[in-house]
């Protein structure tokens, strides 16, 4: 894999004599009580400012603070008009704007597209404190205030849609953000080395327009540079048939499942190569092209082989880069120690944050997933190959917790990341690593190649426990069962220590149709897991459960598909609480499989290849209500289904039946919003199963 600049090598802006600020300032005010006449960067950003590691734009700033830059950050401001993003003065070198840790949509509308009540990420929670689509219109904004200072993007909602993309709110296909925006840069991925970048080159003098070098950032240009060649997609990946594939690691061959590429060129010419995915034009009219671009971009996702991307918008190409190098674990070390307060800032006073008073006593260990399951955007946005902090570091931030946090009783809220169990883990071999084109080192079988070793963590999870004053080390993080089984120590070990009653996994679904869409492991991986945790609670002499979680309505699953569940779910004796439908983020390869019915993870054509997707209200309903077989609000609706279905023999008031025959009174209202609630003294209120 090609090496990157050590993140802090280079020299120090000038202004690395009037810092470190105790707070990134928000505030003339607080500008001027630290001596400074101007910003050199301007953050905006949808969320509170919480000056913690786990809050993009806090991140951002105190890493920009470390190499010399004076950094402000306007947070929520109010964008009805250009003033709240002049409150800072002009930045001498750009805006860096994002929507915050969520995308804006995401964060204001549920999967049924009902506008959410609160916001997480603001004081006390109050809603409606950003704008749909806020890094288009915070762009527009900074631009009103000051149209010469260049603006660059970044964040998850300019990540996930830096090309064309399905947006689920508007059921289109909409342009890259970046053309909405018209910003000068997007940057992608985990933004740190590319930012540190663009600050550095743009104070030593550098045009925005100039900036056209550096991996993770998206921008806008006419034609193909010199010395470049290019590329039509459908040559990477033609739609047709899906031939034979060879092994990946014999002989040079690229692709070892059907979810694969036959082999491309060599690595030689690849460097200088676009690849040409079909325009704006076309995947918005296009359903099949649609689906193909979204392969093809999952696919160039590797920093190992990855080859720049250009789709066509109008008269113009956004030319997207390769993603950014992962950051070393010194330098990942060194992001995560800068002075932080890991407290809102003191503007705040005593409003609560919602989304800080579930992180402040955790502590983030790692970054990226490879395990590529095609409903989530952690892959897309912080790629395959994960990124491990040191023992020490983590340690060290343990201690900080306990130091510097208000409110800290001796337990660690969690110690995971994206996912709990990936810490340290990855590809055997580097070489292999660079060249493999895989979408996922756990589908359909773990790779041969992959270190499944979880020791190391559980010498980790030992040490963090040692720590004085710690008194608990939860572990709450998603958890990889299908890793987790293949080392029974380290399952041991979290079972007898680190689970608080209960344990959040996600086996998503029973059934293989909707699982190999989802890239998600068979239910016997659940059952094999569930054995080891049910033997060691039994050994700890602990009474604990698992809380599975299941998506409802992902594209691939049927209405048989979800009565299958529910008879699994009262099989086990399960009454789940909390279900979630599917939502189509953007740019995820579900996502494209439901506004396409075609299956990205094969070579996509036109005949055959359908994916049935649940669709409508009305399905997407009675898909989560047989997630919710108990409630009695929803048996009205699951016996008409059952009926149609040819299984009116699962209707009546046997232990055998799914939904008894009978309505209790002022229940099953067909738009009712109400849930009944469960008895205080049933075991399964919380989706557990009863004692014994």
């Amino acid at each position: 894999m090609e090496t990157a600049r050590e993140l802090f090598s280079y020299r120090k802006f000038w202004a690395a004599r009037l810092l470190p600020a105790p707070v990134l300032p928000m505030s003339r005010a607080e500008m001027e009580a630290l001596g400074w006449d101007s910003c050199d960067v301007v953050l905006v950003t949808g969320d509170a400012y919480v000056d913690h590691p786990s809050f993009g734009m806090a991140l951002v700033g105190r890493l920009l603070e470390a190499q010399g830059f004076r950094v402000g950050i306007i947070a929520q401001p109010d964008w009805q008009s250009a003033e709240p993003f002049r409150a800072l003065g002009r930045p001498n070198l750009f805006f860096g704007i994002t929507a915050g840790n969520m995308d804006s949509m995401v964060n204001r509308y549920t999967a049924d597209r009902k506008i959410r009540s609160d916001d997480a990420y603001s004081p006390n929670g109050e809603g409606n404190t950003r704008p749909d689509r806020a890094a288009i219109v915070y762009s527009q904004r900074c631009r009103e205030a000051y149209k010469d200072v260049p603006v660059v993007l970044g964040g998850i909602e300019a990540s996930l849609r830096r090309i064309a993309h399905f947006d689920y709110w508007s059921e289109t296909v909409r342009r890259s953000v970046l053309v909405d925006a018209k910003a000068d840069l997007l940057v992608f991925g985990n933004g740190d080395r590319a930012v540190v970048e663009i600050a550095h080159r743009l104070a030593a003098g550098q045009a925005i327009e100039t900036l056209t070098d550096i991996r993770g950032t998206a921008f806008l240009r006419d034609g193909l540079p010199e010395g470049w060649s290019e590329l039509d997609s459908t040559h990477v990946d033609t739609p047709g048939e899906v031939p034979a594939h060879r092994n990946p690691y014999e002989h040079g061959a690229s692709a070892a499942t059907s979810a694969q590429p036959s082999p491309v060129r060599p690595r030689g010419d690849r460097e200088r190569t676009v690849i040409r995915l079909p325009s704006f034009e076309q995947v918005r009219e296009d359903p099949v092209l649609y689906a193909h671009a979204s392969r093809v971009l999952h696919l160039e996702t590797n920093p190992g082989n990855a080859r720049a991307l250009v789709q066509r918008h109008g008269a113009r190409d956004v030319w997207l880069n390769p993603p950014p190098i992962p950051l070393a674990t010194k330098e990942y070390d060194r992001v995560y120690e800068l002075p932080y307060t890991r407290k809102p800032h003191p503007h705040y006073g005593d409003a609560r944050i919602p989304a800080y008073e579930m992180i402040r006593f955790s502590v983030a260990i790692m970054r990226g997933c490879f395990g590529g399951c095609t409903f989530c955007s952690i892959t897309e946005h912080e790629g395959r190959i994960i990124q491990s902090r040191s023992e020490g570091s983590i340690i060290r931030e343990i201690e900080a917790v306990r130091d510097l946090t208000p409110g800290f009783t001796g337990m660690i809220s969690d110690v995971g990341g994206p996912t709990a169990n990936m810490w340290r883990l990855g590809c055997k071999d580097r070489q292999i690593e660079s060249a493999c084109r895989r979408l996922s080192c756990v589908f359909p079988d773990i790779c041969k190649n992959l270190n499944t070793n979880q020791m190391p963590l559980v010498d980790l999870y030992r040490r963090a426990r040692a720590v004085p004053g710690i008194k608990r080390v939860f572990v709450a993080s998603g958890l990889r069962y299908d890793l987790a089984v293949h080392t029974p120590e380290y399952v041991k070990e979290l079972v007898t220590h680190h689970v608080g009653g209960y344990l959040k996994i996600a086996p998503e679904h029973t059934e293989s149709g909707p699982l190999s869409l989802m890239m998600k492991p068979g239910i016997g991986v659940y059952d094999r897991f569930k054995l080891m945790f049910e033997k060691f609670s039994q050994e700890a002499g602990k009474e604990q459960y698992l809380i599975p979680y299941f998506i409802a309505a992902h594209p691939g699953t049927t209405d048989e598909d979800m009565l299958q569940l529910a008879l699994w779910l009262k099989k086990n004796d399960f009454r789940l609480d909390q279900v979630q439908s599917f939502l189509p983020s953007p740019m995820a390869l579900a996502t494209a499989m439901y506004h396409t019915g075609k299956n990205p993870l094969r070579r996509v054509h036109r005949d055959g290849g359908d994916v049935s997707v649940p669709r409508g209200l009305k399905v997407r309903r009675l898909h989560k209500a047989f997630l919710r077989y108990h409630d009695p609000h929803n048996w009205p609706l699951l016996r008409e289904a059952l009926k149609r279905m040819g299984r009116s023999d699962l209707i009546g008031n046997g232990k055998r039946h799914l939904v008894p025959s009978w309505q209790p009174q002022g229940t099953g209202q067909r738009h009712t919003q109400a849930a009944a609630k469960p008895r205080a003294a049933d075991a399964r209120r919380r989706g557990k199963p009863r004692p014994g």
